[in-house]
Parts: structure tokens; sequence; C-alpha cells
């Protein structure tokens, strides 16, 4: 059994001590200034010394004080440090991650449920997000996205390569026997991709003309509608229109292939290692990723 006085006591003294007034230590404690006095008192008589002078209604510690006051504060600060740790290691670590809103419904969402029930002590939140800008500031803790140049700063995995294709409506793509097939029909892109179909035509040998049909979309998932509606044809990455082909709602006529970027996770450096849940999130993508 430990020979100490009250720890309440001891931590009356230590407010007291620290703001040089009963006054003070009684707002900082929530209680009266009698409770800070008799307090004081119990822990002098344990003590058998003062530890107080009161001189002109103001506290002096003594020389006992003083020594008590340099041993109590060190103590109460590792305390406060061990039980903030103890706190923090039993609480859920949060995980901000953005990417496209796109890669988010069709491919991170279906398969959160897995990572969260591998990792309960993690929460990821989620976040529509393609700006650089968003992790640069830590607005969020990681960023998915598809490219082939990244900032130096960032620690990037690459997690599978991004594939492109025409999709279409299945009487649609009944029709398309080659490149040039997709090419006479009305075009479908978007503000985000917008040299995704040259990008797509060179790869098939074919030059795309400067005013190609089409229209114009601001987000991908309004482009895959108006495709699935009959409108034109879109150009997608695979990874984002696999649940629509699953579907029979669209149709790739031509298959897909390689544009030359990657998904890939994508964190600050000085963060990358510093955290085990950052090391996790990375680790359970690219398991995903492998498995398709």
């Amino acid at each position: 059994m430990r020979r100490l006085p009250s720890l309440n006591a001891l931590r009356f003294f230590d407010s007291a001590a620290r703001q040089a007034s009963f006054t003070l230590a009684a707002k900082e404690l929530c209680v009266t200034h009698s409770a800070v006095s008799q307090q004081i008192r119990q822990l002098e008589e344990w003590l058998g010394c003062a530890l107080f002078e009161r001189r002109a209604g103001r506290v002096h510690l003594t020389a006992a004080g003083l020594s008590l006051q340099h041993t109590a504060h060190d103590a109460f600060d590792l305390l406060e440090r061990r039980c903030d740790e103890l706190k923090r290691s039993t609480q859920p670590s949060e995980l901000a991650v953005g990417a496209p809103a796109s890669f988010l419904s069709n491919w991170l969402i279906p398969r959160l449920e897995h990572f969260e029930a591998l990792h309960p002590d993690i929460r990821v939140r989620l976040q529509t997000a393609a700006d650089a800008a968003l992790l640069n500031t830590q607005r969020v803790d990681a960023l998915i996205l598809a490219g082939r140049a990244w900032p130096q700063e960032w620690d990037v995995t690459p997690l599978f390569a991004e594939t492109t294709g025409p999709v279409c409506t299945p009487a649609w793509a009944a029709r398309i026997r080659g490149a040039a097939d997709v090419l006479d029909a009305p075009l479908l892109h978007t503000t985000s991709r917008p040299d995704a179909w040259r990008d797509w035509a060179a790869r098939q040998g074919i030059t795309l003309a400067p005013r190609q049909a089409g229209r114009e979309f601001d987000h991908l998932g309004h482009m895959l509608e108006a495709a699935a509606a009959g409108l034109g044809i879109a150009i997608a990455p695979e990874v984002l229109v696999e649940a629509e082909l699953h579907r029979g709602r669209l149709a790739a006529p031509l298959g897909f292939v390689e544009s030359g970027a990657a998904f890939s996770l994508c964190l600050r450096k000085d963060a990358a290692r510093a955290d085990a849940a950052h090391e996790r999130l990375r680790d359970w993508l690219l398991a995903s990723a492998d498995a398709g």
C-alpha cells in the first residue's frame, strides 16, 4: 500500500502553487475558496509542515512547498500525458480519404465494408476530391487519383493501371466493328478529362477531328447516363463502368486499352510512414487492387 496523502489534496495544491492564489485555483477547479483552503490544510497536516505562507492576503510557497511543487508538477504532467496516450490509443483513428465521385461510388464504397471489418479501429471519412491542394493543405489524409506524373512531395503507391474504352448502349454496340465506327457517332465528353477521346484515338492510330460532334458534361456519372440513354458514345475508365457493364445498361464494343495512367494512393511524405493507419490503408488497397 502506497503511503501518500490524498491525491485530491495534491491536485488542489498543484493548482494553487501554479496560480499562486487560492482564489484562482478555486476558479480553475470549479470549487469554492474554502474548499481549496481545506484541502491545503489537510495536506499540510499530513506532511507536518507548512506549504504556503500567508502574507497581506496573498499566499507564497515555503521551501517545502517549492520542493513539493516541482515533484507534483512533473508527476501530474507524466500522468496527463500517459492518460492522453491511452485515451487516444483506444479511440478509432480517422482517415479522410478523397477521390473522384465516380471512383468512390464504383470502386471504393462497395469494398469499404471489408476494410472496416478488418480494421474496426480506423474510421474512414470519404470526401469527393480530386484537387491536389486538399492533400497539400492536410484537408484530406490521402487522395486516390488516376495520373501519370505526381508532385515530388507526395508518397505515391500505384494500385492498378487505368484502362479506358468507348461505352454505349448494347444496341449501339452491335453496329460497331472498329474504331472508325465509334468516331462516326456523337461522342460524349467530360470537362474533367477533355483529352480522353483524343488520347484513346491516338492509341488506335486514328486522328480525332478537332470539332468532333457530341456533348460535354461536368461529371462522368452524367456522361454515362447520357450514354445509357442512347445519346452517344462515352469514353470511360473500365473500373468505373464495371457495374453498368454487368447490369447490361452499357457495353464496351472494343474493350479497353491502357491509357498510360494508373490509379494511385497519394500521401504526403511527412505522413506516409508516421501513422500505422496509413500503412494499413495502403496494404488493404493493394490487396483489393490485386483481387480485382
